[in-house]
């Protein structure tokens, strides 16, 4: 890691990341940028020289050199890094000296129920070691996929670095998900082991997990072994599951760490190739499965540390620039920031981590509960989706009643767009404490990051050296050649269009799983714009055996001065309240229901509005919209996928408007609503059933009246 180097800048705490990132490419490469701009341009052209410099300056290491840093400029299929190998949880793990030196703990855990712990980088080191020696014995080989049904505990995160370790294959559930969407995406990749909690406590109740992970198990016939983790304090059991898989308990994996103390002290991650796989994560689509996305150790591993410590200014918790940074985002184990959270580790940096609902129960609602977190534990970044401060705000919440917060120094926004109300009242709120604090002079930098699942992390995002403009991200991330693009692949410069990568990012998918012929990750990415059309670095057309740019599925403006604003998805995929998911998984739920027919679900937030989800059902004849039918279709979407999916409104319809080749309208219907006119986004004559376009347009017109 950089911190550790003889060149390092002695100056005044908090020195910038990028501050201290550009002075080592002065000092190191003799590169002088007299703007952000320059930096962001020569990052995106000279792609080799970027990314070469990142491997450099976190001082990463591999037992065997690459013969280049990218192999082949095509996408899909570019080939980063050839000969070299590392290990992502070693990554991690090398802080551990240090950091246990310095008194700088490696997680701080707290829940609902005040139950606070600390974790070591010792003991974080020791428990890896034990549960990937366990796993091992077990029988669990590179390549092999592990998976997880955990809640955000420490335990979950030790999971992760001991899976990948020794090269098996990631991927988690968070246990708020239904049983039907967690099969729909842990069957596709076959696991050999399960690792899993059998209640959590969440919203000041217990929910019981037992029956739930009972059932996964029983449909996942790869399984050969499960570990069974408490996360209510209250133990755990071994479950009937016939003779296979095998069990154990955590506390049974983990007294390893006192009968082996010493191998597991000198447990060391296998090293594996760059583009080994270290995780599947799932990003649904409009139509059939989630899509299992794979991801590499050393695109996780570069493009998050770039993205975490120079952009989203997260320092290492023991040197002296950045003493004592405590890094807070909170997520579910379902949604990427989760793995971005844990990410933290790669940079030597303290996470605390929050297990419980951010706002209270039902019952009691509370929009504070995370802000006296935050106060108790002195956290320095706090992160959440731009729905969490949207609804702090709406609630009230004074922050000054919430404790002591003047350690923070930024505050970390994703997920959907941040109003600009919003931040000027964080803004406010934050500068009256630091005023109270005696710190008048600081004051409260936004992070707004936008990014994806897809590629496990930002295309727009911060920079704490340029001004701040409420309602706009600073800039694009470097390394991240962001455009917005036309209908005929041009760049636009204050104005609305596609927003597209034109180059390709270590951290982008190696493929998806089960998709040998990689046919629908192309259609999922790169089949809007003609191959080679954007493809040439720095601008301009390249041949059509470049391959084609990356459409990620957002509006984007790209402001003259180089800010950013994103305004909401340009597909009809769902993106509420930070998590996104496909609607084909709503359907499968919906229209299970003997009452309902027909569905569509559209989401209405765009231009900073808040998630607005509208479901339109078609009933079966003699069948009522009513309370019942409501509730049956509210209970159906928050036990089979989720209760963040439960619409806002649910409207009784005529019919939903399809292709002639029967596929729902989705987004043709969601311009409609957004007020665009009806011959600009819905042609009568595509359509198989036109005539219920005059209900539609009815209906939009009295959204907008």
């Amino acid at each position: 890691m950089h911190t550790r180097m003889a060149s390092d800048i002695q100056s005044a705490p908090f020195v910038p990341q990028i501050t201290r990132y550009q002075s080592w490419l002065a000092e190191n490469r003799g590169l002088n940028f007299d703007s952000y701009d320059a930096l962001w341009r020569w990052s995106t052209t000279e792609i080799e020289a970027y990314w070469q410099s990142i491997w450099d300056y976190f001082d990463i290491q591999s037992p065997t050199p690459h013969h280049t840093v990218l192999a082949e400029n095509v996408m899909p299929g570019a080939r980063w890094f050839p000969g070299a190998q590392l290990n992502y949880a070693q990554q991690a793990l090398r802080h551990q000296a240090e950091a246990d030196a310095a008194g700088c703990p490696a997680f701080i855990c707290d829940d609902e129920r005040g139950n606070r712990r600390e974790l070591s980088w010792s003991q974080l080191q020791l428990q890896v070691a034990a549960l990937a020696t366990h796993l091992k014995a077990q029988g669990v080989a590179p390549g092999d996929r592990v998976v997880a049904y955990l809640p955000n505990t420490p335990e979950a995160a030790v999971a992760l670095l001991a899976v990948v370790s020794i090269g098996a294959v990631w991927s988690i559930c968070s246990p708020d998900m239904g049983d039907k969407a967690v099969l729909d995406r842990f069957a596709q990749i076959e696991p050999k082991a399960f690792i899993a909690c059998q209640g959590v406590y969440y919203a000041g109740k217990t929910l019981d997990r037992a029956v739930v992970a009972k059932n996964l198990i029983q449909h996942l016939p790869t399984l050969q072994h499960v570990v069974w983790v408490d996360t209510l304090g209250d133990g755990v059991a071994h479950l009937d599951l016939g003779p296979l898989p095998s069990q154990a308990t955590w506390p049974a994996v983990m007294a390893r760490i006192e009968t082996e103390v010493e191998p597991l002290k000198a447990f060391q991650p296998e090293p594996v190739p760059f583009d080994h796989p270290i995780w599947v994560v799932y990003s649904s689509g409009t139509t059939g499965l989630p899509k299992p996305i794979v991801h590499g150790h050393g695109g996780a591993l570069l493009s998050t540390l770039a993205l975490l410590s120079i952009q989203n200014d997260v320092g290492c918790s023991y040197h002296p620039n950045s003493k004592g940074e405590r890094f807070h985002w909170y997520s579910s184990t379902g949604w990427i920031m989760w793995n971005m959270q844990i990410a933290g580790l790669l940079a030597g940096t303290t996470c605390a981590v929050f297990n419980g609902s951010p706002s209270g129960s039902k019952e009691q609602p509370d929009w504070g509960v995370l802000f006296r977190f935050a106060a108790r534990e002195r956290l320095t970044f706090f992160g959440a989706g731009a729905a969490f401060y949207s609804n702090a705000m709406k609630a009230g919440v004074s922050l000054a009643e919430c404790g002591d917060l003047s350690a923070l120094r930024t505050w970390g926004s994703t997920g959907s767009p941040l109003s600009a109300d919003t931040q000027a009242w964080g803004d406010a709120a934050m500068a009256a404490i630091y005023a109270a604090a005696g710190q008048p002079e600081q004051r409260l930098w936004w992070c707004n990051i936008s990014g994806g699942t897809d590629f496990a992390g930002a295309f727009v995002g911060g920079n704490r050296t340029l001004p701040q403009n409420p309602g706009h991200m600073q800039c694009r991330v470097l390394g991240c050649a962001v455009e917005a693009f036309d209908d005929l692949g041009r760049p636009l410069t204050d104005a609305v269009g596609e927003l597209v990568c034109t180059q390709p990012l270590p951290s982008m998918p190696l493929y998806f799983w089960g998709d040998p012929a990689g046919t629908r990750y192309h259609e999922s990415y790169f089949d809007t714009y003609p191959p080679g059309v954007g493809r040439a670095v720095g601008g301009g057309d390249a041949a059509p055996t470049a391959g084609a740019v990356w459409r990620h599925g957002d509006w984007l403006q790209v402001t003259a001065s180089g800010e950013c604003v994103i305004y909401g998805r340009s597909d009809a995929t769902i993106n509420r309240h930070g998590l996104r998911l496909g609607t084909s998984e709503i359907y499968s739920a919906v229209e299970a229901l003997p009452a309902v027919i027909d569905s569509m679900v559209v989401d209405l937030e765009y231009l900073g509005r808040a998630s607005n989800l509208i479901l339109f059902v078609v009933l079966t004849p003699g069948s009522l919209l009513d309370d019942t039918t409501r509730q049956a279709i509210t209970q159906a979407i928050k036990a089979s996928v989720s209760p963040r999916f439960v619409p806002n409104q649910i409207v009784l319809a005529p019919e939903i408007p399809r292709t002639l080749t029967g596929k729902k309208q989705e987004l043709p219907t969601k311009k409609l609503l957004l007020g665009q006119p009806a011959e600009k986004v819905l042609n009568p004559d595509a359509m198989a059933n036109p005539a219920c376009l005059t209900w539609y347009q009815a209906f939009a017109g009295g959204l907008s009246g």
